[in-house]
C-alpha cells in the first residue's frame, strides 16, 4: 500500500490528506478508544435450532437402543448368515443384474436420447414411444410379462418372417429363465430413463460447440462422441448416479420371478427356519454396503467432472510442495 506523506498534492481544501499513523490515532485523539470502533457481531439466539438438534439425538439414541436390546430381533442368526454362503451367491447375482442391466440400459439410453433429438420424424416418434410405454408401466408387471413371455410366444425362431420358413428355434421357457426375464425387464426398463437423463445433458450443451465441430469438418458422430457427450457429462452423472443405487435397491422386485438375487435367497431361507425378520436385516445391511459404496464413487466421479474442480486441486498440491510454491501461483 501506498503511504501518504506531506509531498502528497494537496486535495481540493488545499490540506492534504492525513497519513496511516494520523487515521490509526484518530480514535484517541477525540478522546474515543481504537477498540470502540471495532464491529462486533453476534449471532442471534437459536433455540428451536438446539432443540431440534436434541430432539434428533434422543431418537436415533432411543431407536438404536431399542433394537439392540429388543429380544425378538435375533443378532446371532444375523451374525450366522451375514456371510452364509447362500447369502453370498445372492449378492453376487445381485452385483451382476445391477451391471448388466446398467450397461445395457447405457446403451439403450443413448440410443434413444439420439433419436429423439434427430430430425427424421419417424426415429423421434420411435423413441418417444418407447420411453412413454416403458416409464408408464410398472416395472414388476415388466418383470412378470417377461418372465411369462412363453404364454405368448411359446417358441422363439429366427427365420423368414410371417409365416415363413425357420432357420433356428427354441423353447421359449428353456431360454428366458428367471435371470434372463430379469436381465431383459431391468434394462429395457432403465433405458427409457436413462434416454430422459442423456436427451437433458446433450441439450444442455451449447448448440455453437456443435458448429465448432462442423466447422472441423467432423461427422455427426465424432462431435457427438468427441463434443457433446464429455461436456453432457457434467448434467449426466448426478442422475446416473441416483438411477444406480436405485436399480440396486430395485433388483428386489426379482424375487417374485425367482430370479435368484439376493432377496430371493433371503426369502427362501426365511421360509425355511421362520427367522423372517433376522434375514430381512440381513438383506438390509448388503443392500446399505452396496449403496454406501456406490454413493462415495459417485461423489468422486461427480467431483472429477464439476467444472475448475480438477485445475483447482492441482494448483492447490502443488502450493503443498516445499519450495514450489512460486512455481505453482506463477502457473
Amino acid at each position: 500500500m501506498t503511504q501518504l506523506s506531506k509531498t502528497d498534492p494537496p486535495g481540493p481544501d488545499g490540506t492534504h490528506p492525513p497519513g496511516p499513523a494520523e487515521v490509526k490515532g484518530s480514535g484517541a485523539a477525540s478522546g474515543v478508544p481504537d477498540d470502540e470502533f471495532a464491529f462486533r457481531v453476534t449471532r442471534r439466539p437459536r433455540p428451536a435450532r438446539w432443540f431440534a438438534v436434541l430432539a434428533a439425538v434422543l431418537v436415533t439414541v432411543w431407536l438404536g437402543y431399542t433394537v439392540v436390546v429388543n429380544p425378538n430381533l435375533h443378532w446371532d442368526v444375523i451374525a450366522d448368515h451375514q456371510f452364509d454362503a447362500v447369502i453370498l451367491e445372492g449378492l453376487w447375482v445381485t452385483v451382476q443384474l445391477t451391471l448388466v442391466s446398467m450397461t445395457a440400459g447405457i446403451v439403450i439410453g443413448v440410443a434413444v436420447a439420439v433419436m429423439q433429438l434427430s430430425e427424421n420424424p419417424v426415429l423421434r416418434v420411435t423413441a418417444s414411444a418407447y420411453t412413454w410405454f416403458f416409464r408408464g408401466t410398472p416395472l414388476l408387471v415388466q418383470l412378470i410379462f417377461w418372465f411369462n413371455l412363453a404364454l405368448l410366444f411359446p417358441v422363439i425362431s429366427i427365420g423368414v418372417p410371417f409365416d415363413g420358413p425357420k432357420l433356428v428355434e427354441w423353447q421359449t421357457n428353456a431360454v428366458i429363465t428367471g435371470f434372463v426375464a430379469a436381465l431383459l425387464g431391468l434394462s429395457i426398463n432403465e433405458g427409457a430413463y436413462l434416454a430422459e437423463i442423456v436427451r437433458a445433458g446433450i441439450q444442455s450443451v451449447d448448440p455453437g460447440q456443435r458448429e465448432a465441430g462442423a466447422t472441423l469438418g467432423m461427422s455427426n458422430r465424432q462431435i457427438l462422441a468427441r463434443v457433446v457427450l464429455p461436456q453432457a457429462m457434467r448434467v449426466i452423472i448426478p442422475p446416473f448416479g441416483n438411477q444406480f443405487i436405485s436399480m440396486l435397491k430395485t433388483t428386489s422386485l426379482v424375487s417374485v420371478i425367482a430370479g435368484a438375487d439376493l432377496m430371493t435367497v433371503s426369502q427362501h431361507l426365511y421360509l425355511a427356519n421362520f427367522e423372517v425378520i433376522a434375514l430381512l436385516m440381513v438383506a438390509s445391511l448388503w443392500y446399505l454396503a452396496l449403496t454406501t459404496v456406490a454413493s462415495v464413487a459417485q461423489h468422486f466421479i461427480e467431483r472429477r467432472y464439476s467444472p475448475g474442480a480438477a485445475p483447482l486441486r492441482r494448483r492447490m498440491l502443488t502450493n503443498l510442495v516445499p519450495g514450489r510454491t512460486g512455481k505453482g501461483a506463477a502457473s
